[in-house]
């Protein structure tokens, strides 16, 4: 069985056809201006992306890690106080920890949904601690309500990395619902391209309901100044560009239609998987929402997790494991504090997880090509 089409993991072209004529126009806008450099779109953009969140402030960005730096920056913290965070998690969340010589502080995952543990947040509290990063990993948010109940009672603050959930719901005990982000003090994206709201470059976005975080944020992604030439504090450039904020504006109108496609690839994948001795499909978090940026697999039995990928590489499926390697493994945040064993459930994910190829445009097809040959070769 081989398949008639080019698989993608994530298929940026075939989304592109669909709203060509939208996104066209609005790059054409920005050219016709030449307003490249904080024009009108970007303003634009934000009052909208505003809107969607159901948020006071957002202020947007170069990318992704700029966002957490800045948020981090904007909280005042100093070198040497600490920030805990996952460590089944992309780099960069940890990695403006130690940029701005912070002391980054690895903890382990839930086995399910993947998202930081509670328990292990609470025990790794040290008068030292000034926040916490919880990843909202693959498309759900992180036990939120907990979190900031746990984040009050210790005075930290919470910044919440939501580069793979924009979009998502979340649901507290009394029924009321936010916006994934919008919970803790701060939240961070990014709109790397491959993102469920992506651009065509880099950029990204915090965005906070504080007053004084919002001006703070402001000020340090325009070299820390509130008026021109008057620099209140050492801040850096970080701006969204204009194109790419006219790109921005397109696609937050198809977001929730986005994450309603991904579903039904998801829906499907569960279904054709559910049952299967050497398979667990993704769990979903009951007070979270799920957008499936990736759409990840937790392999067991014995199930040979390289043989796989090579076999589905020979019949044109490709895969990806996110990640690899934990945190605490990283010679870049080797440490007397970790030794391989700490943490056992982020050791076991980074050794048996696949992600199959998610995005807006597979159909039924290629969903069944791809099912059927994991089934074949598993």
């Amino acid at each position: 069985m081989v398949s008639t089409k080019k698989i993608q993991m994530v298929d940026l072209k075939g989304q592109y056809l669909k709203i060509k004529e939208e996104v066209d126009a609005g790059i054409q806008e920005v050219i016709n201006s030449t307003a490249f450099i904080n024009g009108p779109a970007v303003k634009q953009f934000q009052s909208e992306f505003e809107s969607y969140r159901g948020v006071k402030h957002g202020i947007p960005c170069a990318n992704g890690t700029d966002a957490l730096q800045i948020a981090m920056m904007a909280m005042g913290l100093k070198p040497g106080d600490e920030v805990i965070t996952a460590s089944f998690t992309y780099v960069a969340t940890a990695e403006v920890i130690g940029l701005l010589g912070l002391t980054p502080v690895l903890v382990d995952v839930h086995p399910d949904t993947f998202a930081i543990d509670l328990a292990a947040v609470e025990r790794n509290i040290t008068p030292k601690t000034k926040a916490v990063v919880p990843v909202h990993l693959f498309g759900q948010c992180a036990q939120m309500e907990e979190l900031m109940t746990l984040a009050k009672k210790h005075n930290l603050y919470v910044i919440e990395d939501v580069a793979q959930a924009i979009g998502a719901d979340y649901t507290f005990k009394n029924g009321s619902t936010a916006k994934a982000g919008t919970i803790g003090h701060i939240g961070c994206t990014s709109f790397f391209p491959s993102k469920n709201l992506g651009c065509y470059g880099d950029g990204g976005a915090m965005y906070t309901n504080d007053d004084e975080l919002a001006k703070k944020m402001r000020m340090i992604a325009h070299h820390g100044q509130s008026v021109q030439y008057v620099h209140d504090v050492l801040g850096v450039n970080s701006r969204l560009d204009t194109i790419q904020a006219a790109v921005l504006r397109v696609k937050l109108k198809h977001l929730d239609d986005y994450a309603a496609a991904r579903n039904k690839v998801a829906a499907y994948y569960d279904k054709a998987f559910s049952g299967h001795p050497k398979i667990t499909v993704p769990v979903r978090a009951g007070s979270s929402t799920h957008v499936f940026h990736q759409y990840t697999l937790r392999l067991s039995g014995g199930a040979d997790r390289n043989r796989l990928r090579e076999q589905l590489s020979e019949k044109g499926i490709p895969s990806m494991v996110y990640y690899p390697i934990p945190l605490h493994m990283q010679k870049a945040f080797s440490s007397d504090r970790y030794k391989q064993g700490d943490f056992p459930v982020t050791e076991k994910l980074c050794a048996s997880v696949l992600s199959l190829p998610m995005h807006t445009e597979l159909d039924e097809e290629t969903l069944a090509f791809i099912t059927q040959s994991v089934l074949e070769l598993i």
